[in-house]
């Protein structure tokens, strides 16, 4: 196979978009928003570094997240504080945290309170 046949169609998002009209939708970001990189003193979800939820007809939760650089400390520990975060929210069946390198976190994805609380606004 070519390069070009593995790479994306143009016009095809580099992030997957979130199910965000689910009813637990808001409550999974929630819990999103209760963990914390711990070295930055911002949750992941306003960091940017959570780039999809998709949640399932039945509660099957999958969260596509990076970290701010691969060399993390915490890399290995991140995902599966996510899910235990997400796990006990009320109608969510399983929880599946996959960390993705694609595209590469930037400081452009963090929430204007994240710039504002970094000192960055």
């Amino acid at each position: 196979m070519t390069a070009q046949a593995n790479a994306p169609l143009e016009g095809t998002p580099l992030i997957r978009p979130s199910t965000t009209d689910h009813p637990l939708y808001d409550d999974v970001v929630a819990a999103c928003r209760t963990v914390f990189d711990p070295e930055i003193p911002v949750n992941i979800y306003d960091l940017g570094l959570v780039y999809t939820i998709e949640i399932g007809d039945e509660g099957d939760v999958d969260v596509a997240m990076s970290l701010t650089a691969p060399g993390c400390p915490v890399a290995g520990e991140m995902p599966g504080w996510v899910a235990d975060a997400i796990t006990p929210l009320p109608g969510v069946r399983h929880v599946n945290v996959e960390l993705v390198w694609e595209p590469q976190w930037g400081m452009d994805m963090m929430s204007d309170e994240a710039r504002l609380e970094l000192g960055f606004m």
